[in-house]
């Protein structure tokens, strides 16, 4: 079924169709960057009110395909209420995104995927290793939660909440990735950081020469420097490098705005 094919349809506001078309084209960029897991994995948005309500992916579209239309809006409950099936939905990708999203108002956005780079190194004991600059990004910052099976168990999500914390970035151990953000934008920031320095990881690993992972003191001043610049202009920079990004996909396929 389609919920709208443009802004007012089946009560959709201006708003919420801008958001639909945003989240649409992050489905898009992270299967541009190939950070898909086939039709699994899934990324929400917060839809901006007082009914706490996030938009998932329809299951079974694929990252690539990704439309305005084909995302589905539901409550904290897992209650569908675009008038989609209940089972169009990805019961793991609720129980974590719901989590989230009701934990942590100042997040606007969830970003869950199953890379071999991710997956790699949420199995390694030592985690995220300070070995790039990407990496040393997320030092301090980064929270990890180990893994209790398929997300499947709503109880799940107080230890996931509170494993994760004040931070945006989480590694799900022998799992995969978890990135947030305030913003669609920031979220795609954060993944593809994250992303980039897992796979700088593996990469440095798979070479077989000793690695020099920088000492404790430079990583917290990177990520520090990260910080206070996400700070003082996080929003335009954020801006800046999604304009860009969108420029991947317009110039591709944009109908993921319909």
């Amino acid at each position: 079924m389609n919920v709208a094919a443009r802004p007012g349809a089946a009560g959709v506001s201006a708003v919420e169709w801008q958001l639909r078309c945003d989240l649409a084209a992050l489905y898009r960029l992270v299967a541009h960057f190939r950070m898909t897991d086939f039709i699994y994995t899934h990324i929400s948005a917060r839809v901006p009110g007082a009914a706490h309500h996030f938009l998932i992916n329809r299951y079974g579209v694929l990252f690539h395909e990704m439309r305005a239309s084909d995302l589905v809006k539901i409550d904290l409950e897992g209650r569908c209420v675009d008038e989609r099936p209940e089972s169009e939905v990805n019961r793991a990708g609720f129980v974590i995104h719901s989590a989230i999203h009701a934990a942590r108002p100042d997040l606007a956005c969830v970003i869950h995927t199953h890379t071999a780079a991710g997956i790699a190194v949420s199995a390694q004991e030592g985690g995220l290793l300070p070995l790039s600059q990407h990496a040393a990004r997320f030092f301090g910052r980064l929270s990890y939660h180990d893994y209790e099976g398929i997300a499947l168990d709503t109880d799940e999500r107080e230890r996931l909440v509170a494993d994760l914390g004040a931070n945006r970035a989480m590694i799900l151990r022998n799992h995969g990735l978890l990135a947030c953000g305030r913003s669609i934008p920031e979220a795609f920031l954060e993944i593809y950081f994250l992303e980039r320095a897992c796979q700088a990881q593996v990469a440095a690993q798979s070479g077989g020469a000793a690695l020099r992972p920088m000492p404790d003191a430079v990583a917290r001043r990177v990520a520090e420097q990260f910080a206070a610049g996400s700070e003082q202009g996080a929003e335009a920079h954020a801006a800046m490098a999604w304009a860009s990004a969108l420029r991947l996909v317009e110039n591709d396929r944009p109908d993921y705005r319909s």
